[in-house]
Order: structure tokens, then sequence, then C-alpha cells
């Protein structure tokens, strides 16, 4: 099989003796003997680096990099992950070197910056949730999740209501949901949704007794519907003496429209990597503070950052606080750059990206309807929800869809999710992507729709644009490739892919 220069492995480029680069031979072995490496610290095996010059590693990451899909490069669309573009200010911020030379262990008055920038951002979550404080130290929303179940275990335990170990989460939450309770030794009970996509609130009732300790929400919903119902399902709650917990994953929706402490919640995370606008995709970097009413602040990991007439500082915890949830003091990177992106929209910014989130999604989803079935009919939230279910009589399912949108250079919308629908095809076009942007997308599924009516085969064999197409998912499960050893162990080059 032909292989083409820029999709072999650096690994295949590799010559003896090639190099990019050379170090002085005393950079690591100088006489100051601060820096002499002791010899049994020095490796004894060779490194297995591939051996090139230097114009074919910058060939090399250059050409990788235009393999990638991203928010820079191309349209995202991954329904409830929030995947917008990323104004370049807030990386100028958070590159700052000021920023970046920062050591945790510093003195107050050494970081009284960073300091404001953390009270900072704290006062401007309160103001758009609705809660009264923050912790800023949880580094994405599962942990700002396993955080607040923490905070739900601890109150109660204050309370000397131990029996309380029944967590209630919607069919349609997202699935760190059940995994953050579980973590932490609680029953987790399933809450059906009704026909319209929201909380049934007669299935809620009939879980609601004296062993609720929560009711994990994310409003509006995976299927991107606001719950009507929702004073009425915190109210219940309450009545029952069970918290209820906010998943803020879908806060993109709400800026400056409604907030979740209004609503009747008890604690929230908010994806800082998500609703105010830093990369995470490929896992990272993330943060998710963690807000709470008044009577659920002494349960908060500390310290905490107080303003006083001196200038800023830690404030140690209450005896009762959960303790640290990570070593410092949060993902500071990601932060900064939500400092940046609250400071530079402001209050009425704020307000418009909920509502152009919100247009474009009632946008896509009106145009997509003529292709394919919406799971829940009406106006949706910042997202919405397709079914394939009746393409699969041509063979075809919602994974193949995505996979063939990445041949019309989109990325693919969320797979088979929420659990919920069949079929699911989950879309959110966030605020930041033009209507000339969602017309060529709605182009892309109207000629996909075509093809899955005439030439399904063509559908479930995509992408065909892509130096990777269809790994073999049962085999990669079994036999995973993950080092070049492991390639040539198993005698497969990257192009020998199986269908």
């Amino acid at each position: 099989m032909l292989i083409s220069l820029d999709d072999r492995l650096s690994f295949e480029k590799s010559k003896p003796g090639r190099r990019g680069v050379t170090l002085p031979r005393d950079r690591f072995c100088s006489k100051d003997p601060l820096r002499e490496v002791p010899k049994h610290l020095l490796r004894q095996s060779p490194l297995l680096f591939p051996e090139m010059s230097e114009p074919e590693i910058i060939r090399h990451f250059i050409n990788l990099s235009r393999k990638n899909f991203s928010v820079d490069t191309h349209f995202y669309p991954l329904g409830s992950c929030t995947m917008k573009y990323n104004p370049k200010v807030n990386e100028w911020a958070a590159r700052q070197e000021k920023f970046t030379a920062l050591h945790p262990l510093q003195s107050e008055d050494t970081t009284q910056g960073i300091l404001e920038i953390l009270y900072e951002v704290e006062q401007g979550l309160k103001e758009i949730t609705g809660m009264d404080r923050f912790t800023m130290q949880p580094a994405a929303g599962a942990h700002g999740e396993l955080t607040g179940m923490m905070l739900v275990r601890a109150y109660h335990a204050s309370r000397g209501d131990s029996a309380r170990r029944k967590v209630l989460v919607p069919d349609s939450s997202h699935g760190t949901n059940p995994a953050s309770a579980a973590l932490l030794g609680f029953h987790v009970v399933e809450v059906k949704s009704n026909e319209h996509g929201c909380v049934d609130l007669d299935d809620l009732k009939r879980h609601l007794d004296d062993q609720v300790a929560c009711l994990m929400l994310t409003n509006p919903n995976t299927l991107g519907l606001f719950e009507k119902n929702i004073l009425e399902i915190t109210r219940l709650v309450h009545e029952k003496g069970g918290l209820l917990y906010y998943d803020g994953a879908n806060l993109n929706a709400l800026l400056g429209l409604a907030r979740p402490g209004d609503m009747g919640f008890d604690i929230i995370h908010v994806n800082l990597h998500k609703t105010f606008a830093t990369p995470h995709g490929g896992g990272g970097p993330g943060a998710g503070p963690v807000g709470v009413k008044k009577h659920l602040i002494p349960f908060l990991p500390a310290p905490l950052v107080e303003k006083t007439v001196e200038g800023y500082r830690w404030a140690a915890g209450d005896a009762r606080s959960i303790g640290r949830v990570k070593l410092f003091h949060g993902n500071t990177g990601v932060i900064i750059r939500a400092y940046t992106y609250l400071k530079v929209l402001g209050r009425e910014g704020l307000l418009k990206v909920s509502e152009a989130a919100i247009l474009n999604a009632n946008y896509l989803k009106e145009k997509l309807k003529s292709f394919f079935q919406v799971a829940i009919s009406g106006p949706c939230m910042h997202e919405f929800v397709l079914s394939l279910k009746d393409c699969g009589s041509r063979g075809v399912h919602a994974g193949d869809v995505g996979k063939r949108l990445l041949d019309f250079g989109f990325h693919a919308p969320t797979v088979h999710f929420p659990m919920v629908v069949p079929e699911a095809l989950m879309i959110e076009p966030t605020e930041t992507e033009s209507k000339e942007t969602m017309d060529l997308f709605v182009a892309a599924m109207e000629q996909i729709a075509q093809e899955i009516e005439t030439d399904p085969e063509n559908v479930r064999n995509a992408p065909y644009t892509l130096p990777v197409r269809r790994p073999n998912d049962v085999l990669a499960a079994r036999k995973p490739i993950l080092s070049y050893k492991d390639m040539l162990r198993e005698k497969v080059s990257l192009a020998e892919v199986p269908a």
C-alpha cells in the first residue's frame, strides 16, 4: 500500500544519526556540584526517540496539526460540551509571565494579583448563579460534582442524618452524575422523564422519602429543555429534607436570564472551560468551581480568599470543612481566562451570549427537522437532540452520520447520548457560529440524509478524507496499540487500520 510521507510516524521517518538539535555536552554535567546529576539517577538504557532533522521535525508536527479538528479550525457542534470559539485575548492574559512564574507556596504579600483575580471571579460567579460562596479548587466538572456530593454527605452527617444515602438522578443526566454519587457510597436512583423530556413529577414523588440526600439536576437538561416545573421540583425535595445539586454543564444557556440559586438549588458546579471560554477538547484543561448557599458555606474546602482593608488573604476554613480537594488553589490558568472573558463581556455581553446560543440552536433545529426527526418538538434552549432511529432500516446509525460529517469538515455532534433517545444526535452550535457556517452544516446534513436513502453504504463506511478511518473498536479494546513498540510487536502499520 502506498503511504504518503506525511502519514508516517516520526519513528518511521527516523534515520540514525540525524539531529534536529545538538546540546552542549556539559549542559547537564557542570562542574557546579549543585547541578551535577548523581550517577545512580542517570538513565542506563537508551531513550527510544526518533532521529530527525529540524526541517523534518517542523514539517511533521505542522502536518499533524493540520489533521486536527478543533474549535479554531472547524465547526464543533458537540452537544452538552459547549465547544465554542475561545477569544485569543484570554490566552494572552493567561500567558503573562507574572502569572506563569507564580508558585503556589508564595506568601500572600507577593501574590496579591492572583488573589484578586480569584476573588473577582468568585464575585462574578456568585452574581451569575445566585450562590453565596465558591471554592475555586475543583479541577473540572466531574471533580466539582464529587466535591458537591462530599458537601452533601458532610451536611447530613453534621445533622446526625446518616440514613440519607439515596441520590436521585434523572434518566437524561450526564453519566458523571451517578458516577460521582456512587463513588462516595450513595445509592443512586433513576428518575424517569415524561413525554415532554422533563422530570416526571409523579415518578419523582414516588422516590422522595426521608432517605433522600440529594437530587442532581441539569437545567436546561441534556435534551436542551428548560425544566418548567423547576420550582415545584425544588420545593418537593426540600420538603423531604433533601438538597439540590445543579450540574452547571449547560449554564451557557442561562447567563443573565435565570439563576440556579433563585430556582432553589443549594450547590452548583460551574464549568469555566465550557461557559467562560477555555479550550477543553481532548480532556483538558478544566476548572469546576463549586458554589453553595449560606447553610453549606462551613463545609466548603479551605482556604478561601477574603478581601480585607489590607488586601487579599487566605482565610482558614471552618472546623466542618471537607478539607482540600486539590493540592493548591485550583487551575489558575483557566481561572485567569475566565476572568478575562467576564471582564471583556460584562453583564450585557454575557446576556447576549445566552440569547445568541438559544437563537442559533433553534435556527438549526428548525432547519434540520426537514431531514431528521427531532426528539422533542417545540422550542429548545442552547442545544437539541435528533433521533436517527428511522435510519436503522437502512443500516445507518447516529455514529455513522457523525463520521460522515468529518468528510464535510465538521466535527461530529455528540452521538448516542442522551440514552433516553434512540440513535441520538445531540447538537449545540453555541453563540459563536455565524449563520453562514450553520447553513453549510445544514447543507451537509441534507446531503447525508439523501445518501442514507440512496447510498447508505457510503455513510456506513465514512470517513474517507482522514488519515485514519474506522478502527476496529472491539480489537482496539482487546489488543490496544498504545506505543510504537506495541505496533512493532503486532507488526501493524497505522495505514493498515481495520474497517
